[in-house]
């Protein structure tokens, strides 16, 4: 199993609803909640997220706009809220604490 199928069963189990990364973006997910932390991993095109919180870190243009929020995508796994469709310029999920 890899480890986004991992992830995928367990948000299911959790009810983490999952969000879209925006149309042909392959998104790096990084190692906190901002563009100076290292870069752990990239996903597919294509590619959902759940967000288990979120939290304010650097400043991001995307296609859904400019925005201080990161997603918490898993443990250690941030991307940035600007490369995601929540359908929402704020918060989404509670956040990180």
């Amino acid at each position: 199993m890899t480890t986004e199928s991992a992830e995928t069963s367990a948000s299911a189990l959790l009810g983490v609803h999952r969000y879209p990364v925006a149309p042909g973006c392959q998104l790096n997910v990084r190692s906190g909640p901002g563009t100076g932390y290292s870069i752990v991993d990239t996903l597919d095109l294509g590619a959902s997220v759940p967000i288990n919180c979120q939290t304010p870190g650097t400043s991001v243009t995307g296609p859904y706009g400019t925005s201080n929020i990161w997603d918490n995508i898993g443990n250690g796994r941030f991307v940035a809220d600007a490369y995601v469709k929540t359908g929402s310029d704020g918060y989404v999920a509670q956040r990180c604490g």
